[in-house]
């Protein structure tokens, strides 16, 4: 399998899309409606993580149950589609997305209904095979069951995805579904968490698609050698 049949999933929020200024700010409107303590980008960017109630409860140093965070939930997105004007697609997005040269799409974990217009509106319609958000109510959760969704709608297998987000838990989307993952260090996740997870890890988005290439190559050609051991034995 060549980069060019390859399928690449783009994450969006913190990695599309410049927004960690704008993350950070909603986050504290949520800690603050608690009375909890306000983090920094810095300190956001280590100790981020989903489910993102886990998250909410080690900074708020309490449970934070479904109700609770059903709460926390609709005060972040309240002060999100606010501030959401003032955020811009990351410096090198376009020019990342067209340097691809095989099929791609766009998985998020903002609601559907917000995500597909933000899309149109940041000049992207068309460039993408598919666009999936969130379609519950309250977001929050893991990646990995949505990247299996979303690729069944593609029908795309899982085998030949690269996906380029700004987590760990879109490394681990990826790892469910057999795929591999490039980490983008300019999002939502600390670089050296991102490091120690063994992924590889890019400054820049147009970095990020060429380790995607490499990786695409590089399972290539373990295929090619495992299918000619197969043949040979």
């Amino acid at each position: 399998m060549s980069p060019a049949r390859t399928h690449l999933v783009w994450d969006w929020n913190g990695t599309l899309l410049d927004d960690l200024d704008l993350v950070v700010a909603c986050t504290n409107a949520v800690f603050a409606s608690v009375g909890g303590p306000a983090v920094t980008a810095a300190e956001h960017r280590v100790r981020f993580r989903r489910p993102i109630a886990d998250y909410y409860a080690e900074v708020l140093g309490q449970a934070v149950d479904a109700e609770a965070f059903g709460r926390l939930d609709r005060i972040f997105h309240d002060a999100y589609r606010v501030g959401l004007t003032t955020c811009e697609l990351s410096h090198d997005a376009v020019q990342a997305m067209s340097a691809w040269p095989g099929t791609q799409s766009l998985l998020s974990m903002w609601f559907h209904d917000e995500l597909v217009p933000a899309v149109r509106t940041y000049g992207l319609a068309g460039r993408f095979a598919r666009v999936d958000g969130l379609r519950a109510g309250v977001g929050g959760d893991r990646k990995a069951e949505s990247l299996a969704r979303h690729l069944d709608e593609l029908g795309v297998d899982g085998r030949s995805v690269v996906l380029i987000g700004d987590s760990i838990d879109d490394a681990d989307a990826a790892l469910s579904v057999g795929g591999r993952a490039v980490l983008y260090a300019g999002g939502f996740t600390d670089q050296a968490r991102l490091a120690a997870s063994g992924h590889p890890v890019a400054e820049t988005l147009t970095r990020a698609v060429q380790l995607a290439g490499m990786a695409a190559c590089d399972w290539s050609e373990k295929s090619e050698l495992s299918h000619n051991r197969s043949v040979v034995g």
